[in-house]
């Protein structure tokens, strides 16, 4: 586990951000196998059929990929929920007062503007803690905020949402929103998110807050077209998930031997992202010391984005504690925003 800063350029504005920066990596590449991580690659991989943890996606490339995804025609749900966060963010900052931002999966933190800039019109002061496990897309995003928002502290964490949860320090504002936005909880299957949101609960403190994004059920050809893009990028980035393998695990993945494959499970009510082997062969992922044997048209499964009902998710959020406190959709009702308040039992 390591802090860092963003090296010196000489510049007197630049010396302004690095004192407002700080990035703590809580997981360094070189305590890979020391700290079990890669044991869910060798369960997902054992399985029948195979799967693979959409966590990998998230090096560096795959994160300017996802960011290349959310500007795509297709891709509906980043500039729904934009829109609805531009409609309510300054709803939001008025029900929380001075908090601080905790985000999981911060990406570029473009949609985070939306909120910095809501509580900064109201007066109250900017403190924000991106969670990513990508330090390199939290550094440069951390910068530009930084820039842009003169009041603005930013303390970076690099690694998983279970390992930065665990260890949030004390908060420095009157309380706390966790923000998990971009309707990535459905990449949980119904267990891991009963999992997940006691792992949100234990990161609070009674009366702070949970802003959560949900995609909402809505009709096959919309959510097919939004993962299988005309312009292929939604296919790169499942496909880099294996160049990421390669590079953290010392494995021998031939992406060419593999293709992009999207579908609506409309019984389970989730989109299916798969890759699939082009023909029989056999991948090794040395650091892990495990070989995968591929029949041809065996698939990996790289995520499922489920697709939820509104009242149902409001009563699994009530269930553990995170009350809501107001509810915002779009005109289609395609997106939901819910900005729940935690009071335990």
């Amino acid at each position: 586990m390591t802090r860092s800063q963003p090296g010196n350029s000489g510049i007197s504005s630049q010396h302004s951000i690095e004192n407002r920066l700080q990035i703590q990596r809580l997981l360094e590449p070189t305590l890979i196998i020391s700290s079990g991580v890669g044991s869910d690659v060798v369960q997902g991989l054992a399985q029948t059929p195979k799967t693979i943890p959409p966590r990998y996606f998230y090096d560096d490339r795959g994160s300017e990929l996802f960011e290349q995804i959310c500007e795509l025609p297709e891709y509906y749900l980043t500039r729904t929920e934009t829109k609805i966060l531009q409609n309510c963010a300054c709803e939001i900052a008025a029900i929380t007062g001075a908090c601080e931002i905790v985000e999981l999966g911060s990406g570029s933190s473009t949609k985070t503007r939306l909120l910095l800039d809501a509580y900064q019109q109201q007066g109250l002061p900017l403190r924000y803690l991106p969670i990513d496990v990508s330090a390199g897309m939290l550094e440069s995003s951390a910068i530009q905020l930084l820039g842009d928002y003169p009041s603005l502290q930013v303390y970076a964490l690099a690694g998983t949402y279970e390992l930065a949860l665990s260890q949030l320090e004390p908060r420095q504002l009157p309380t706390r929103m966790i923000c998990f936005i971009g309707s990535t909880l459905g990449n949980l299957h119904p267990q891991e998110c009963n999992v997940f949101l006691s792992q949100i609960t234990a990161a609070l403190q009674a009366g702070e807050y949970f802003l959560l994004g949900i995609d909402l059920q809505k009709p096959k050809h919309i959510l097919e077209a939004a993962y299988n893009d005309a312009q292929g990028v939604t296919a790169a980035f499942n496909l880099n998930m294996l160049e990421h393998l390669n590079w953290r695990f010392a494995g021998n993945f031939d992406p060419t031997q593999f293709t992009h494959w999207a579908f609506y499970n409309e019984t389970a009510h989730q989109i299916e992202m798969h890759l699939k082997s082009e023909r029989s062969q056999t991948v090794e992922l040395s650091a892990l010391k495990l070989k995968v044997n591929f029949e041809s048209d065996e698939t990996i499964r790289t995520e499922i984005s489920r697709k939820f009902n509104l009242n149902s998710i409001q009563q699994d959020l009530k269930a553990k504690g995170l009350i809501p406190r107001k509810v915002w959709t779009d005109e289609n009702q395609w997106f939901g925003l819910l900005l729940c308040q935690f009071h335990p039992a």
